[in-house]
């Protein structure tokens, strides 16, 4: 077996639906039913647990908003809508004939009493038809400003009483700022119990997410080093390709810190970073997770301004000048002066005893490099200067990266010798997929909530203290950033994200650790159609670097020993007298035939601007190839087809 191999000799449980009971049955009446969240996310969960077997035979759904839609035609909108939504690899038919036969539907206004009467009757009529038990959980799929009337009309038209259970699932964003947030509590607490209340964050229904809190209590020998002893720095990053997509009007209000990083950032944080509960009861979990937020340290002005960084994408330009994607200011319904940030990058200290002096960093932002969200835990570095008279000059810090998506799984990256008769070190890693270990369809994460809430199972949803210490953290950045005008936009399209970040890192003599994935090098031209562990191996092997403005990169007539990809910033391509031929920018790769061949170079690059870049070197490809040698014919044939270059396997096999 490689080192790059998970083994699992059995997996129990690994069709969930063999062991797990149904949901409870209920009549589940959703506000809003005609938006996007319905069919994009709520009918695909249902669809995927009435195809696993988890769905009760007994739930029925009453859906209602202002459209003026009936249950037939709501229905028919309903089964199109989850042929282009669903995730399975297949549909079922049979399936979705079944459940969408229990989709009902009633036009209304939420400011009408008189409509949510109607609503009243209706769900006892379709109780009694189907036998939900009385129970009623009340979806509010829409925006947090109807929270609090729908929350009263529900009590004043006397939903509240009656038998079986009464839950309220409320969407994000939960207030815009605290004095919102803490408004809202009491909207929604004006007529009903804390305890009906789940406010629901979909990214918490990742099973990555989920498996924070089972692989920390579960391992014992991961819990002994979970401390400011054993562990340097911690990593949460949130990379998107996309750029706001059509949603400039929300976005513009909302921007990167209240979309991503107060919620589905802050959670992720507390289930990493909180104590051991006493049990793995509702109330045990989120009375830690509480109490780790609440040690997260609250900025004055003068630490926003030193621990955090902002940013906004600006526009790309083809090699003419022309803008041929819009920045952010120029995307459809944004304010063209808008200081909303789509880019946030921050280090918080969290001041208790197990996390003093470890800084915590998170970064996120949109029309970035690539997509992917990882958590990275960092332990400090073994002592080097026992390995003083050996060729080993400098150690790697050992790694425990969670994947959250779009790869999921859980990856352990250590030191190893290379074979040999000396002692050379490489880093080599442990990964385990969920989609190499466990057969299940790809869930939207609705699917875990909506199982959870029936079952009044409270885990994963946020109570009331939980948002008011998220947005107690929040606040004091929001401020300070609406007190100073950024300079923006400050980082380009498909870059890192605004050269600042790395200075953030830069004080703490730290750096972002880069999470290559399989897309990135599947887009060097190379690598393209290689075998999954050659891609793997050659992450493995990459190393990041950071040029200077000015700095050549490559000097024709140099001998080439490795190959570039150029993740942020412009590389010129001079001719011999220094004039630009040519110009490489994000994503570009060059210096492939230094890679395969030790051919002198045939032209200059220089960087353009300050650029991040990885390197593979030669020596490291050459070590690649020999320990796999079919990787070494793949890599011939490329090479012959695109580079026409012929190439003897010995030549390939050398390491300068």
């Amino acid at each position: 077996m490689s080192v790059n191999d998970s083994l699992i000799f059995s997996t129990a449980g690994a069709n969930p639906s063999d062991a797990d009971a149904p949901t409870e049955p209920c009549v589940m009446l959703v506000f809003g039913a005609s938006g996007d969240l319905t069919r994009r996310l709520l009918v695909p969960a249902l669809y995927n647990l009435a195809c696993d077997g988890l769905l009760s035979e007994n739930f029925v759904l009453l859906g209602t908003a202002i459209d003026a839609l009936d249950t037939e035609s709501f229905r028919a909108r309903m089964s199109d809508d989850i042929r282009q939504f669903h995730t399975r690899q297949s549909f079922d038919e049979a399936a979705w004939s079944e459940l969408v036969a229990r989709f009902h539907y009633m036009p209304g206004g939420f400011g009408d009493l008189k409509h949510f009467e109607s609503l009243k009757s209706e769900v006892v009529r379709l109780d009694l038809l189907h036998g939900a038990r009385g129970n009623i959980l009340f979806y509010f799929a829409t925006a947090p400003k109807f929270f609090g009337l729908l929350c009263e009309n529900l009590y004043l038209s006397g939903f509240k009483g009656g038998t079986g259970f009464r839950r309220i699932i409320v969407e994000k964003p939960f207030g815009t700022d605290l004095a919102s947030a803490l408004q809202l509590n009491r909207d929604v607490l004006a007529h009903w119990n804390e305890d009906q209340i789940y406010r629901v964050d979909h990214y918490l229904g990742k099973e990555t997410v989920q498996n924070l809190l089972a692989f920390r209590f579960s391992n014992g020998m991961f819990e002994p080093l979970w401390n400011k002893n054993y562990i340097d720095n911690i990593q949460f990053n949130v990379s998107e390709v996309v750029d706001v997509q059509n949603r400039g009007g929300y976005y513009d209000s909302s921007g990167v810190l209240r979309d991503m990083m107060q919620n589905h950032m802050f959670q992720m944080l507390a289930y990493l970073c909180m104590e051991v509960p006493g049990s793995f009861e509702p109330d045990a979990i989120r009375n830690e997770k509480a109490k780790l937020l609440q040690s997260v340290r609250v900025y004055s002005p003068d630490e926003v301004d030193r621990f955090t960084v902002r940013g906004q994408y600006g526009p790309q330009s083809d090699d003419a000048g022309s803008v041929v994607k819009p920045g952010y200011r120029q995307e459809k319904d944004v304010n063209a002066q808008s200081s909303t940030e789509t880019y946030a990058a921050a280090r918080l200290h969290i001041d208790n005893w197990r996390w003093e002096g470890v800084p915590i960093y998170l970064r996120s932002g949109k029309a970035l490099w690539k997509r992917g969200t990882e958590i990275i835990v960092e332990f400090k570095k073994a002592p080097e200067r026992i390995f003083r008279g050996t060729p080993v000059s400098a150690l790697g810090a050992n790694r425990l990266i969670f994947h959250i998506q779009p790869y999921q799984g859980i990856e352990i990256q250590f030191q190893a010798k290379v074979p040999g008769p000396r002692l050379n070190l490489q880093r080599v890693n442990m990964r385990f997929g969920y989609g190499d270990a466990f057969k299940a369809s790809r869930y939207t994460g609705y699917e875990v909530m909506l199982y959870a809430c029936s079952h009044g199972d409270a885990t994963l949803f946020s109570r009331g203290d939980l948002v008011e210490a998220a947005w107690r953290v929040a606040q004091p950045i929001l401020s300070r950033w609406s007190e100073t005008v950024p300079e923006f936009p400050n980082y380009a399209r498909g870059s890192w994200g605004p050269i600042e970040a790395e200075a953030l890192m830069d004080r703490d003599a730290r750096r972002w650790h880069e999470v290559i994935t399989e897309d990135v090098i599947r887009a060097v031209p190379l690598f393209k159609d290689a075998d999954r562990f050659l891609h793997e191996q050659i992450i493995l092997a990459l190393r990041p670097e950071q040029l200077a403005a000015g700095e050549v990169v490559i000097k024709k007539g140099d001998v080439g020993r490795e190959m570039f990809l150029l993740v942020r910033g412009t590389v010129e391509v001079l001719d011999d007298a220094g004039h630009v031929i040519k110009e490489l920018s994000d994503g570009d790769v060059f210096g492939e035939v230094g890679l395969l061949t030790s051919m002198p170079r045939i032209a200059t690059v220089r960087a353009k601007s300050a650029a991040d870049v990885f390197v593979l070197a030669k020596a490291d490809f050459a070590r690649i190839l020999r320990d796999n040698p079919s990787f070494a014919e793949s890599i011939k044939r490329v090479a012959a087809e695109r580079y026409r270059l012929v190439l003897e396997t010995e030549a390939l096999l050398t390491p300068h």
